[in-house]
């Protein structure tokens, strides 16, 4: 309280106010105290104690007792004692502690707060102290399991209808201090933390308090989730609540009763006499959505958080431009990543000001694949959500309905009537779209996740802390917690539990939620493995007797005779399958036989799935809802029982198995002359693995002996084999010509894999793997057989086919990568996928460092592409929408991995009843659109589950022996950081200049697309100069990856540049 700082806050001059009260002892202690706050809502209420102070003196009412005291906040006497937590998480206020204070006054427990809060403006002026713990910024999640901010700084709701100068304003302040590129083309200079900032001056703390509160104000009121922001005195009544959209009328909440105990009510904001301001717009009806859509003044689409930037969020634009920004946690309205909404756009004096497309951070599908996407829920077609507030009981209230009926208006509306922001502002400004949602059609997120449990004294209810800073915190009541959570809290700082958000009220800032699961010590493999299936509801549990029952009985099983003379037998010919060492659903068999005109009879041979899984059974209702098999590093979460999957369906060698083939007489350039569809039955004569496959191709004069290879079937020699694979490498590289040739594009992206302890199961080792010539083998051939099914079943099923079409990129971003791209100095062509194919392999030079170079702008490559997806072609009436982008073909679809795909399951019934080999089906067009939209969210999530349990356990192998030493090349540049390529590992992580030890300084330049860093290292030798290292696109950098205290997590460190190597040495 003694500090050059405190006295010089006594001296000010507080503000004045019509309420201020007249006596002079009053004015003195509040002046002190205003001084010591600075709130102008804490003002407000101390305002009210001495005015009510001096009222008790002149007699005009009895002297107020605690509970009258509290009663005039509307807070009930037990949750009293509980409000001064709110302001800082280092509060030690209990009830035990105010009854020994008796009838004290409330004034002298604040003025107590205070000094409580001095320590921790000491905290912040200590060495080392980074700008974000002082600023109240959330952490990043690679370096903190649940982001606590260090800021007991009230955040206020702001009006949506706010000035455009305050936004200006607000924006300047989040730039900032935010890391996101600069938006200006000057210089930014920029200190690292640093020692030093302890000595610094009474007038700089004072500014950098201002600056932290200002930002403090600027975000969202959700953005700090931390128990200390959610409090807001009886005068939070100045701030407006968000005004309803144009034309409808909002029902007013009814306040809850004051003696409720739900968490909730616990720690909601509370407003004057009784009221609790909403921190969140009551959501439309579905009425008036539906009369939006049609009218082109609402939007619909699937919401993406950033995951950096967790209050940036967005959702596509309608007419394929840029993606339409949510700005905080207050403009989604309670929607969480990947969730289905409907937006209203905002008036265009609150857009948003981006220098350039690329400035619109958020804006590429294919960087929210691997980042942005979140959990998805699964449901029942009979599940039933809570409708929203003002529709009837006969109002459309079944979820499935509703969700159609939207998706339908959502599909007939463009978005025409909506204003555009294309051209550029005479500054080069563009204007980006702002929404905010008002209706939640389909919530996909799954509401469970995983993270932490911190207890608060004196609260009936624990805070969880999600590991995923996307999702709000939950308050959990502590009878849901362990037993002895409440006594010995501190055993559970690293259990790593599941919660489900069961409520989100309008008035609060926090969720309502229940602990789902105790997962075990968070930074182990399978207690964080278990959490990322629940997290993302990947159904890992065992099959039910239901199901088990669909399921051939009589083992070891046998193909009836029956089947076998309906079908092709071609169980002597030279059959063999070519999967990853480890693989045990092989789904798919490749043959080849040369036929005496000089041509050869291909077949591609793929395990017929759809014979055992029969329609509308238990079986089929699992597989469905499942859509996929999982796989991560350690195990497969099957999508069919191990029966079907590693047994009777998969092609076992020397083993009798039920097929769909697809055989075409191909001439060796590649020419297809013919071509049959049937179902058959094979017998492999061998399992090869791509190494086998592969030692073949690379020697093809060798004779292999049979020790070299698995067992093999003594019909058919090795030699026959070898001849084979060879033969069907030749048409392999003649198809990927024409391929090519015609306009094909591949995005390869590398991928790690590792070598485990067979026992422990702990990761031994790691590698990139290699894609080969035996790996494109077969993918030639199964891309073959996907293209002649989806034509053949489109041309028999034209309004039911399930296809998979592939969106070109957006055309915005692909003009602003081709700027970025030329300003580089990189010759590349994006006029088309084949044109950037050829670019992609042919601009890059040709030294050890090409394929560093290739990765990397194929990351760059990749931010303007979208998902590919399954459809209905029955829903899409213009058949150019069925494209395929990537593969340059009019159709395409899945048909090889029915083991592992429901998708493909379907295509088979599909093809087996237009062959007349199958049952006729009774299939709609609305329930194939259906299967396909859910097989759409399970592959995305199936794809982020494997990329999460690859990080899950390179994080342990980098803990286990690490620090590891690499090379690295910088991919992007950010205003106050750089991401990097880590060539050894292949991995991407993100350096933050001002954590980098050594460094004095560094200096943003952004020049048209291209941000430049200047980094300026402490010289070693203080007679020398600083040294200056340039950080661009291509830059190459030394990086040490070292683990973090947070369990699972490691960090990058940028080593110092040698100061022998010139700065072209290295670039």
């Amino acid at each position: 309280m003694d500090s050059p700082r405190r006295a010089k806050n006594l001296n000010r001059e507080p503000k004045r106010t019509q309420n201020r009260p007249s006596n002079p002892p009053q004015k003195d202690a509040y002046a002190r105290l205003l001084g010591q706050h600075r709130s102008s809502k804490f003002s407000l209420y101390l305002e009210q104690y001495a005015k009510d102070t001096e009222f008790q003196r002149e007699g005009n009412w009895p002297s107020p007792s605690p509970k009258a005291q509290s009663d005039r906040q509307n807070i009930p006497q037990k949750q009293r004692d509980q409000v001064p937590h709110d302001f800082s998480d280092s509060s030690d206020f209990s009830p035990s502690s105010m009854k020994r204070k008796g009838e004290e006054s409330s004034l002298s427990l604040y003025m107590e707060k205070i000094s409580t809060r001095t320590a921790q403006q000491d905290f912040e002026r200590m060495p080392g102290v980074s700008d974000r713990q002082r600023c109240g910024q959330r952490r990043d999640t690679a370096t903190s399991q649940d982001g606590d901010v260090e800021s007991g700084e009230e955040l206020g709701s702001l009006k949506p209808n706010e000035s455009r100068k305050h936004q200006k304003q607000q924006r300047k302040t989040k730039d900032s201090n935010k890391d996101v590129p600069s938006k200006e083309t000057d210089s930014f200079v920029a200190r690292p933390q640093s020692p030093n900032t302890a000595g610094t001056s009474g007038q700089e703390q004072e500014k950098m308090k201002k600056s932290k509160k200002k930002k403090a104000h600027s975000r969202q009121p959700e953005e700090d989730r931390s128990g200390e922001a959610s409090f807001q005195s009886g005068m939070d009544t100045l701030t407006s609540r968000p005004k309803s959209p144009p034309g409808i009328e909002r029902k007013p909440q009814q306040p809850r009763s004051s003696s409720a105990n739900s968490p909730a009510d616990k720690g909601k904001n509370r407003g004057a006499r009784g009221s609790k301001r909403p921190v969140f717009e009551s959501y439309m009806t579905f009425e008036e959505v539906s009369r939006g859509l049609k009218r082109g003044e609402l939007l619909q689409g699937k919401l993406r958080i950033n995951p950096k930037k967790y209050h940036d969020s967005f959702i596509p634009s309608p007419d394929d431009r840029r993606d339409v920004f949510l700005d905080g946690i207050v403009a989604r309205n309670r929607a969480l990543n990947g969730d289905i909404v409907v937006v209203q756009i905002l008036p265009r004096e609150q857009w948003k000001v981006v220098k350039s497309d690329t400035d619109c951070e958020g804006t590429s599908e294919s960087d929210t694949q691997k980042e942005n996407m979140g959990p998805t829920v699964q449901k029942r077609t009979t599940e039933r959500t809570p409708r929203p507030a003002g529709v009837e009981d006969d109002q459309c209230s079944d979820q499935d309905e509703l969700i159609r009926k939207l998706q339908n208006t959502a599909l007939t509306d463009t978005g025409e009537h909506l204003e555009d922001p294309s051209t550029p502002r005479p500054n080069g400004e563009i204007l980006q779209k702002t929404a905010k949602v008002v209706y939640i059609v389909e919530k996909k997120h799954s509401r469970a996740v995983t993270g932490f449990l911190k207890f608060l004294p004196d609260k009936p209810f624990a805070m969880f802390s999600p590991v995923d800073h996307r999702v709000p915190r939950i308050n959990v009541l502590l009878a849901d917690c362990p037993e002895d959570f409440s006594s010995r809290p501190g055993d559970y700082a690293n259990t790593l539990f599941i919660c489900r958000i069961t409520n989100w009220a309008a008035d609060s800032n926090f969720a309502e939620g229940q602990l789902a699961k105790t997962l075990g010590q968070a930074g182990e493999i399978e207690p964080e493995t278990e959490g990322i299936l629940i997290e993302y509801e990947v159904d890992f549990s065992e099959f039910s007797d239901a199901v088990l029952n669909c399921l051939p009985k009589n083992l070891p099983w046998t193909i009836p005779a029956e089947e076998l003379s309906k079908r092709r037998d071609l169980r002597k010919e030279c059959i063999f399958t070519i999967d990853p060492s480890t693989a045990r659903d092989l789904d798919d068999a490749l043959s080849c036989k040369r036929l005496p005109d000089g041509n050869f009879e291909v077949g591609v041979h793929i395990a017929d799935v759809s014979y055992f899984v029969g329609e509308d059974n238990a079986l089929d209702a699992v597989a469905s809802r499942r859509a996929t098999s999982v796989y991560m590093v350690q195990k497969v979460i099957p999508m069919l029982p191990r029966l079907l999957c590693e047994e009777l369906c998969s092609l076992n060698p020397l083993t009798d198995r039920l097929t769909f083939s697809v055989i075409w007489t191909i001439t060796p350039q590649g020419k297809i002359l013919s071509e049959w569809f049937g179902r058959s039955v094979i017998c492999s004569c061998v399992k090869l693995s791509y190494d086998h496959a592969q030692s073949m191709i690379e020697a093809p004069e060798k004779m292999f002996a049979a020790e070299e290879l698995p067992p093999v079937d003594p019909m058919h020699p090795i030699d026959e084999i070898h001849q084979a694979v060879l033969n069907l490498h030749s048409i392999a590289k003649n198809l990927r010509a024409q391929r090519f040739t015609g306009g094909a594009l591949r995005l390869e992206q590398l991928k790690l894999s590792f070598t485990l302890d067979k026992e422990t199961m702990m990761p031994q080792g790691c590698y990139v793997y290699q894609y080969r010539d035996s790996n494109k083998l077969v993918e030639e051939f199964m891309l073959l057989a996907n293209i002649a099914t989806a034509h053949h079943i489109h041309k028999r099923f034209p309004q039911i086919a399930l296809l998979r079409r592939h969106p070109p990129p957006k055309a915005k971003m692909i003009d602003e990568l081709q700027e970025h791209c030329d300003q580089l100095g990189i010759n590349i062509d994006l006029s088309s996928a084949g044109a950037l194919n050829k670019s992609l392999n042919t601009s890059l030079g040709d030294d050890k460092y090409t394929s560093a170079r290739k990765e990397v702008l194929t990351h760059m490559c990749s931010r303007p592409m979208q998902m590919a997806l399954y459809f209905c072609t029955g829903v899409l009436k213009d058949e150019q929408l069925f494209k395929h982008y990537a593969l340059n073909v009019p159709l395409y679809t899945h048909f090889t991995s029915p083991i592992r795909r429901y998708a493909d399951i379907v295509v088979h019934r599909l093809l087996a009843s237009s062959l007349n080999c199958g049952p006729s089906l009774g299939l709609s067009t609305e329930e194939v659109e259906k299967q396909a939209s859910h097989c759409n969210d399970r592959k995305t999530v199936s794809k982020r589950v494997q990329e999460l349990s690859s990080e899950l356990f390179f994080g342990v192998f980098v803990k286990e022996c690490g620090p590891l030493e690499s090379e690295a090349m910088v991919m992007g540049v950010l205003d106050q950081s750089f991401d990097v390529l880590v060539l050894r590992y292949r991995v991407q992580k993100r350096v933050y200049c001002k954590s980098v030890v050594g460094l004095d300084s560094f200096h943003h330049r952004k020049v048209g697309k291209t941000s430049e860093l200047t980094l300026v290292w402490t010289a070693e030798d203080r007679e020398k100069a600083p040294v200056e290292q340039v950080i661009s696109v291509f830059t190459l950098v030394e990086v040490q990856l070292k683990a973090d205290g947070a369990p699972m997590k490691y960090s990058t460190v940028l080593r110092r540049p040698e100061e022998s190597k010139s700065d072209s040495e290295m670039r």
